[in-house]
């Protein structure tokens, strides 16, 4: 007897954009914008540094329930809802939130 074959669940594949909120000092994007001035990068300003985190989620067929699960990361691991702020986006979604 062979056991049946397994059909991995459709995927998702989403991108998560972890910055700190607006109103906080980001001193690595002050660090790395003032390096960037010191090689002769004068036209740059307003450096902010963040994190980008690549996932592929299961249920890609239902992107309400994929987001409310990346949602629910963000909110307990990825980022720190006090000091950062997030953007999820979604492959093949019509706009990204």
């Amino acid at each position: 007897m062979t056991a049946a074959p397994t059909i991995a669940p459709a995927t998702r594949r989403v991108t998560v954009y972890v910055t700190l909120k607006p109103t906080l000092l980001d001193a690595q994007g002050r660090t790395v914008e003032s390096a960037l001035r010191s090689l002769g990068n004068d036209d740059v300003a307003h450096v902010r540094i963040g994190k980008v985190i690549e996932m592929e989620v299961a249920g890609g067929s239902d992107e309400q329930a994929v987001r409310a699960r990346v949602v629910q990361m963000c909110e307990k691991l990825l980022a720190n809802p006090v000091t950062e702020s997030y953007r999820i986006a979604i492959e093949g979604e019509k706009s990204a939130r």
